[in-house]
């Protein structure tokens, strides 16, 4: 791609291609290792593949229509003779597997570095600075699953009003409370307290404020978690359509993850079912006539069943959107696409609760998009923002080397 094609921030044709994309993420559905997992420890990592062989076969109908057993094998879902529009695979240049640097790369920035990670906890300064800014102690300061340190420490939480920081393999500052003894509104206080202290060398990608209920041997998060994440440290396709004027809107946990810069309207909308909801009520609304960007993110694949190893319920939340999808499928309008994609992996059948490096599908449907168009291994998930740019007559400038080439 030459360098004028790639994303300035202004429009360079008043009258785009595509009067609306639809950028959905399906968070941790990853289809086999990236090239570079063994550096990542993740090598023979593959989070559909593994479901399905974990449940007998898993039959997508509707992502089978669009080419998903194209570009992984699975047993219940064989290769469509001409997917619906384009498809392929993508592997990350980024450095690291979180769903910031994710989310930032298929939206035209890549990170030369990974955000640090402490596999041993934070550093005594930095939980002793996080305690002197909320007044209180804290509990915990390990790396886990976030699942069973709430079921280790959360009677003691609950009782004595101490949050629980813990980390994980990726780059976050977790902050866990009983709604009870920390509303919800303070912890998520606390939490924008944490995010403006980790700065420098502890500059985790992300805070999330983690609040729970229940009671001892029963507790569950409730659906205000919030995350708190760094700015992109360059533009990014959201912004490009934002000076050209074009709407944009997040869905689910994209406008944390972007901190709402770039964003015109965001919808927090929590869980697969609503943020369904939410994109459907979003193609069902006229469209505006200069064109607009929705950008969505499916939580539940990622934070129900990959970090919690559970092949079954991620093979079923699955089958629940490929039911939705063919729904969105019929509701299109002419001058639409769809783009549907991941940010990473989280292999439920490994031993590690963790995110897995892999190649993520990418998958095109819509105004313009040739039937059974492959578009091959792409080197980089920016050739999305690359892709969408062209689609609506936007080019992105960067400080940096223009990243990402348009696949159609």
């Amino acid at each position: 791609m030459r360098a004028e094609e790639a994303l300035t921030l202004r429009s360079t044709n008043p009258s785009p291609i595509s009067s609306r994309v639809f950028l959905l993420v399906l968070d941790s559905v990853g289809v086999g290792a990236a090239p570079d997992a063994a550096d990542y420890g993740d090598e023979g990592s593959n989070t559909m593949g593994h479901i399905d062989e974990a449940v007998g076969g898993l039959v997508l109908e509707h992502l089978g229509r669009l080419g998903i057993g194209n570009v992984v094998d699975l047993a219940g879902t064989p290769p469509a003779a001409t997917p619906l529009g384009a498809f392929g695979t993508m592997a990350e240049a980024s450095a690291g597997k979180d769903s910031v640097t994710g989310h930032w790369e298929l939206a035209g920035v890549i990170l030369a570095r990974p955000f640090p990670t402490f596999p041993y906890g934070f550093p005594h300064e930095v939980i002793a600075g996080f305690e002197r800014r909320i007044g209180r102690g804290s509990l915990g300061n390990v790396a886990g699953s976030g699942t069973e340190i709430i079921e280790s420490l959360g009677e003691e939480s609950r009782t004595s009003g101490r949050p629980i920081v813990y980390t994980s393999a990726d780059s976050v500052f977790q902050v866990a409370a009983h709604v009870e003894s920390v509303p919800v509104v303070q912890l998520h206080d606390w939490c924008a307290k944490a995010r403006a202290m980790l700065t420098g060398d502890v500059e985790v990608g992300r805070v999330i404020a983690r609040p729970f209920a229940g009671s001892a041997g029963a507790f569950f998060r409730t659906p205000d978690r919030r995350d708190f994440a760094v700015l992109p440290p360059a533009p990014t396709v959201l912004d490009a359509a934002r000076a050209a004027g074009l709407p944009t809107t997040a869905v689910g946990k994209v406008g944390d993850l972007f901190s709402g810069r770039g964003i015109g309207r965001n919808l927090p909308a929590k869980g697969n079912e609503a943020c369904l909801a939410a994109l459907a009520s979003l193609i069902l609304e006229e469209p505006d006539p200069a064109g607009s960007l929705v950008f969505a993110n499916l939580v539940d694949f990622d934070t129900l069943f990959g970090h919690r190893n559970d092949p079954a319920g991620y093979a079923g939340a699955l089958r629940e959107f490929d039911a939705a999808l063919g729904r969105l499928l019929e509701a299109l309008r002419p001058g639409d696409v769809l783009f549907v994609t991941a940010d990473h992996g989280n292999d439920p059948t490994t031993p590690s609760t963790d995110h897995s490096r892999e190649l993520v599908p990418i998958l095109a449907v819509g105004h313009r998009v040739p039937s059974g168009l492959d578009v091959g291994r792409r080197q980089t998930f920016a050739d999305v923002a690359a892709t969408i740019a062209r689609l609506l007559s936007l080019s992105l400038s960067l400080e940096l080397p223009p990243v990402g080439t348009a696949f159609l």
